[in-house]
């Protein structure tokens, strides 16, 4: 774990950390110049960048991971176009997930007064840029829909939907439904959001009780 996630001060600039990040964005681009034809390929890429890697994992691409270790995807996950995970610490993706386009997931964090975005003193002494992290957690069974972006610290329980465009800066207690900017919990979802009920969606399809 490159950040204990619980917001202490950390110097991403340090040899070792650039070095990670080096070879993680540039595994981004050999996934990125990949086709979808070429489906082992790209498993055997993402095996490489991610911390932990289940079954029947879908990234349409391109993919923009800044560390890549820290992250961790659940079984039967769909992730849509341009997914930009900026792990500076762990992010957990539960099972049976959907991902919209365009999602972006943060953790790190920056002081908000400019001289100490700049520069903070260190225990040694010398003066360097630094920033904190907080993890973020996906629950299983969530849908992330287009354009949303998930803030530092945020847990989003199972079962959620979170609507199109929303940032989510808070966390979404489990089988929500949210969105907005700052993303807040419109109700719960309940039986009566089944399709069982409508039937000009339904079609001749059915339901799985």
């Amino acid at each position: 774990m490159l950040s204990d996630g619980k917001g202490m001060m950390f110097l991403p600039g340090e040899k070792w950390r650039a070095d990670i990040k080096k070879r993680t964005h540039l595994l981004n681009q050999k996934y990125n110049a990949l086709s979808e034809y070429e489906p082992e390929e790209r498993k055997a890429i993402l095996k490489e960048i991610l911390g932990e890697l289940n079954e029947n994992v879908t990234l349409q691409g391109p993919i923009r991971f800044h560390y890549g270790c820290h992250t961790k995807i659940g079984k039967n996950v769909f992730i849509n176009f341009n997914f930009t995970c900026q792990d500076d610490t762990e992010v957990t993706i539960g099972e049976n997930c959907d991902f919209g386009p365009n999602v972006t997931i943060v953790t790190a964090m920056h002081p908000i007064v400019g001289s100490e975005r700049k520069l903070l003193k260190c225990p040694d002494g010398v003066e360097r840029r630094l920033c904190y992290a907080k993890p973020v957690k996906i629950g299983n069974g969530c849908w992330i829909c287009a354009n949303v972006t998930i803030c530092p610290g945020v847990t989003i329980g199972d079962g959620c939907v979170i609507g199109a465009g929303s940032v989510v800066t808070r966390d979404i207690p489990a089988n929500s439904l949210a969105a907005g900017n700052p993303c807040r919990v419109i109700r719960e979802i309940s039986d009566k959001d089944s399709l069982k009920h409508r039937p000009e969606i339904l079609g001749d399809c059915e339901v799985i009780e």
